[in-house]
């Protein structure tokens, strides 16, 4: 593991690379053409009046190579739980103990806000993501299928 890396919070300035580790997860997921966000969004749901979510960076000798993308949510069984939306580490940096040190923040994090769960998700194929998590001891749940509505399909919804 490289000995230069520092985690801290993410401020408004941060966004562009912010934006940058989005575009190289969209890619790596095979998706590139996904990713519609604008860092005004992302300032105005992240650091306006009533911010949305949160960031951990991970950054080597200054520069941002990692990002831990993470919000809380409500459980009607659980109650405060935090979702983990993303961990986004720079290809050349990948392998150097960066996810962990993210996930170890925001299981941090998790503690602190008093969550009683946290909980993410991994894509099927992504073996490197699931041996990660599975090496942590997490829990992959088979049972549940993802549900969504895209955001046309909300405009569009008619009940």
């Amino acid at each position: 593991m490289s000995t230069h890396i520092q985690l801290r919070k993410a401020n408004a300035n941060d966004l562009p690379a912010v934006l940058e580790l989005i575009k190289e997860l969209a890619i790596y997921e095979k998706a590139p053409d996904e990713v519609t966000i604008t860092i005004e969004e992302l300032e105005k749901d992240g650091f306006g009046a009533n911010p949305m979510f949160s960031i951990i960076l991970a950054e080597n000798e200054g520069r941002v190579v990692g990002m831990a993308f993470y919000y809380p949510r409500y459980s009607t069984w659980k109650g405060k739980c935090i979702y983990l939306e993303d961990i986004i580490v720079t290809d050349a940096e990948r392998g150097n103990g960066i996810g962990k040190l993210l996930f170890d923040a925001v299981v941090v994090e998790s503690k602190q806000f008093g969550a009683k769960r946290l909980e993410w998700q991994a894509l099927d194929w992504n073996t490197p993501a699931i041996n990660f998590y599975e090496k942590r001891g997490a829990i992959l749940d088979g049972e549940w299928i993802n549900c969504k509505f895209t955001e046309e399909q909300i405009k569009n919804y008619k009940g």
